[in-house]
This record gives C-alpha cells, structure tokens and sequence, in this order.
C-alpha cells in the first residue's frame, strides 16, 4: 500500500487579552525606564499576550479556554466537522491538572469523541513533535483526519509581586520573553484537499550529558514551599546553543529531501525571542528565502508559536512554492524541524 501523502487544511490560533509592551511591564514591576531599553535592545520582544491580568493576578483565560478557540477556527477554516476528526495530538508544557489530559478537556468542548487521543509534555518542539506523531499515525492509513494543537499558559508561573530588580537573571528573563496562547492545525490524507502537502517532520533530543538549559517545576503540596524557582532559563546557553542546533536542523532537512537552500521559498525560524530570532536567520544564511516570524507581537507562547508561524505561511504559500520551519528546545536540547510544499 502507498504512503499516504498528508495535507494542512488550515490553521487557527488564539492569543489572550489585549497586548502587554514592554512600558506596560516596567510601570508594573516597578522598572525604570533604563530597563525598558534593556529589554528592548537584549530581548527585542515588543508585546506578548498574557492570560493573567499583571494588576491583579487573576487568570483570564485557560489553556484549554485557548485550545478550544484555536481548534475551532481551525476546523471551521477547513470545513471539518468535529465528528469528521479520528485522531487528535497535543503538545504542552503546561497542562492544566495533570489529570484529565487537556487534550481531552478541548475535546469535549469542541464535540469531539471516540477518536484517538495523545498529549505530549514537552517546550518549544512539542508543536512539532505533535506534528510528527500525527504525521506518523495518518501514514499509517489507520486515520484520515487529525487536529494537532500546541498551547501554553506560562503566565500561570509569574509572581506578580515580585521584585524584579532583586531576581537573578535565569528568573527575571522568564518575565519578558514568554505570552501565552494555543494553536491548532488539521491534517488529512485527502490529497484532494488543501493547498500545502507536509512532507517532511523530523525531531531528536541531543541532550545527552548536557545541563537542561531551561526548568519549569511541577510543585505539590509537599514541595509548593519549595525554595525552588518555579521557572529558570540559561539564556547564555540557549545563545550558544540555539543557532547551531537551527543550523544543523535545516541542513538536516534540506540533505533528507535532495533540495537545495535556494529552493526554499519561506523560513519559519526559532522563536525563543526578537533579537535572537534575527542572529538564528543570520546564521541559518537561507539568502532569498522569506522570513515568517511573529515573536515581536506575540511574545514566545513556546508550544503555540509554530501555528502562528504556520498560519502566517500558509496564506502565502503557492503552488510549488517550499518552507522549512525549525523549532529548539533548550530544555533538554531537542532538534525539532518540517517542510512544506504548496500544491
């Protein structure tokens, strides 16, 4: 039996509350205008949406509130009914309880049931490694549509009475750098469909013997008082790091499908913010390809990210035309990377 080829029908995202700029942030935490340039300059990141209301604490939106969104518009752009859907693959790495899954939360808003369900705990490449055991799963011939959602709350971790000016740098970086938001994507064997076909999706964890460059604790009651921040990043790691792995994912991509760098139309680069988005593109040297990048306004909402990338992509994309999309998760270092070819 031949390979089934899979098509993206569409792509539909969800971004909480209005957005949050960096004066917004200083005037909240107390910073002056000095470290407003800092952020500016360092970070390059101008906006982020955040489920959480900085004045008050309150949480405004949910993950799962976000994923039914995304996967709604998804489907509604496809013209796929809920019952049409037999698998469904999520990636997080933060979930709202560890049990039920979220996943299935968003599928019973969204109507969705007796269909296989997966939920993958992971960071920046989560959304690509759901792509892939979709991907996987509808070659098999054993399913015909998929919905594949990312989503994060990190909002969720902030300490809104914190004291910036007394954080060390692995925990005040988390302050600027991430939004929250969900995306979602259908995918389907019906080769009829569609105007993007994903060729190609690939992930692996390189990192063996290397410190995590990034943590997010899980605390329970026995640890909630832990003196253990919540959230830290090695951000002169991930600086080092980042772009050779990005480097080595695309030259990975190209050699795996014989195509050439200027056969590649669009770049959907690592997000993990502005200024490092624009070394990572430097670096990668795809000369003449477009870049598709969305950090800026939407903040780094890790396992959403991709699907804003995605959507972006997808409006432009022509027939013949290419893209490759690279993800990197610093958290235990994994290399997470697909391409695209209109049709």
């Amino acid at each position: 039996m031949d390979t089934p080829h899979i098509r993206i029908l569409s792509v539909g995202t969800a971004l909480p509350g209005p957005p949050v700029d960096n004066a917004a942030l200083a005037r909240r935490f107390g910073m002056d205008a000095l470290w407003e340039q800092w952020v500016d300059a360092f970070i390059g990141t101008r906006h982020r949406h955040l489920a959480v209301d900085i004045e008050t604490g309150e949480i405004g939106a949910s993950l799962s509130e976000l994923g039914v969104e995304a996967g709604r518009r998804a489907l509604e752009s496809a013209g796929v009914r809920p019952e049409e859907i037999d698998l469904v693959v999520m990636a997080t790495a933060t979930p709202e309880q560890l049990m039920p899954a979220t996943v299935n939360v968003i599928c019973d808003a969204l109507g969705i049931d007796d269909v296989a369900t997966y939920q993958l705990q992971s960071g920046c490449s989560g959304a690509v490694q759901a792509l892939d055991v979709a991907h996987q799963l509808l070659q098999t011939g054993r399913h015909r549509s998929a919905l594949v959602i990312g989503g994060d709350v990190l909002a969720r971790f902030y300490d809104c009475d914190a004291r910036l000016d007394r954080l060390p740098p692995d925990q005040l970086v988390n302050y600027v750098l991430f939004g929250d938001g969900a995306g979602a994507a259908v995918l389907s064997t019906d080769t009829s469909a569609g105007r993007c076909e994903l060729v190609s999706v690939r992930t692996r964890l390189t990192g063996l013997n290397r410190p995590a460059g990034a943590t997010m604790e899980w605390f329970g009651p026995v640890d909630r008082d832990s003196d253990r921040p919540a959230a830290t990043e090695d951000y002169k790691a991930i600086e080092t790091r980042v772009p050779e792995m990005s480097e080595e994912t695309l030259h990975e991509l190209l050699d795996d499908l014989d195509w050439r760098p200027e056969d590649v139309t669009y770049l959907l680069p690592p997000q993990l913010s502005g200024r490092m988005t624009r070394r990572i593109v430097e670096r990668l040297g795809a000369v003449g390809a477009q870049e598709v990048s969305c950090v800026n306004e939407t903040g780094n909402n890790a396992n959403a990210l991709v699907f804003f990338q995605l959507e972006r992509a997808l409006e432009r994309l022509a027939p013949g035309e290419r893209a490759i999309g690279i993800a990197i998760e610093s958290s235990k270092w994994i290399k997470a990377g697909f391409a695209l070819e209109g049709v």
